[in-house]
């Protein structure tokens, strides 16, 4: 596994589709201003990305915001069957609130076969949170409050992803030319 292709790939996904494409209207300000940690987990069990999940999060709380925002755990040698990693989401809620980081931080989820309930595997509706591996972003809670109030319809987005996704279709978003 090579972590500067991992973080490369990462990095082009997030300029091209998540920024690229306004999946997320906040990502562009901490890319630009360069406030995006990439951790490559070299975990191969669920225990061990468990303990890297730990050690990210408490580094994130700790680390100044004006320095690191976010940070963007990819894990491409485990979890990578979306059904695993789905059911990993919630013993990674559960080390949130152990390590009393509940309305601190909070975890996103992206995963290369990101499916929601109730969807079809192939529905382009999906592929808003399809990544080129297995990767946990956390956030602070302020960073996202302050986000909100700055947009006046938050959830709107979710419906605009969808209708942009619908116009790029499957053949477009392969144009991107992302890893995944």
């Amino acid at each position: 596994m090579n972590h500067d292709q991992v973080i490369q790939d990462t990095r082009d996904w997030v300029v091209k589709a998540v920024i690229g494409l306004n999946l997320c209207p906040f990502a562009k300000s901490v890319h630009v201003n360069d406030r995006i940690r990439y951790v490559v987990s070299e975990a191969t069990e669920p225990e061990q990305l468990l303990k890297d999940l730990a050690r990210e999060l408490l580094a994130l709380n700790r680390a100044d915001p004006e320095e690191v925002d976010t940070t963007l755990l990819i894990h491409p040698g485990v979890l990578t069957d979306f059904l695993e990693f789905n059911d990993f989401l919630d013993a990674a809620d559960a080390l949130v609130d152990e390590l009393k980081l509940d309305g601190i931080l909070q975890i996103a989820d992206f995963h290369p076969d990101y499916q929601f309930e109730g969807t079809p595997e192939g529905d382009i509706g999906n592929y808003s949170n399809r990544s080129p591996y297995p990767t946990l972003h956390l956030l602070r809670e302020e960073s996202i409050t302050r986000a909100v109030e700055s947009m006046p319809d938050t959830a709107a987005i979710f419906e605009s992803n969808l209708d942009t996704l619908a116009r790029l279709g499957i053949d477009g978003w392969r144009k991107l030319g992302l890893k995944g």
